[in-house]
């Protein structure tokens, strides 16, 4: 007899894009937000300038933690995918000569923080309630 508990369930294709999808909307987002508040001019050149060391972040986050066979789990997942993608992209950013003032590096890594983590326990929330509602 198998143990389903070790048998990790599948996600739908559709699922795994939408949470990587999700994942860089927030982040660039963040870099839009952080574009915004220094007066920066809105271009999309701009907007990648500042976005793709954490976009390469989240990738590598990604691959390395095979975030497709659990993308909507909180700490197996999103506590990874938050630090990868805040930790290179910020490294990323000091390798090219981008800004990485004390002030940006905080507010970047919490931000990110809200916004990786944040909407996976949101989704755990709703998956909570349904399932509970379910019984």
């Amino acid at each position: 007899m198998s143990d389903t508990r070790s048998t990790p369930k599948r996600f739908s294709p559709g699922l795994v894009a939408g949470a990587l999808l999700l994942d860089a909307a927030f982040v660039v987002a963040f870099a839009a937000l952080g574009r915004g508040s220094h007066d920066r001019e809105a271009t999309l050149a701009g907007l990648f300038e500042t976005a793709w060391p954490f976009l390469a972040g989240l990738a590598i986050a990604w691959l390395v933690t095979l975030a497709w066979r659990r993308p909507l789990a909180v700490w197996r997942t999103g506590l990874p995918v938050w630090i990868g993608s805040a930790g290179l992209g910020l490294g990323l950013r000091a390798v090219v000569g981008q800004g990485t003032a004390l002030p940006f590096v905080i507010v970047a890594t919490l931000t990110l923080c809200a916004m990786l983590i944040g909407w996976r326990l949101i989704a755990a929330l709703m998956l909570a309630l349904n399932a509970r509602r379910a019984r």
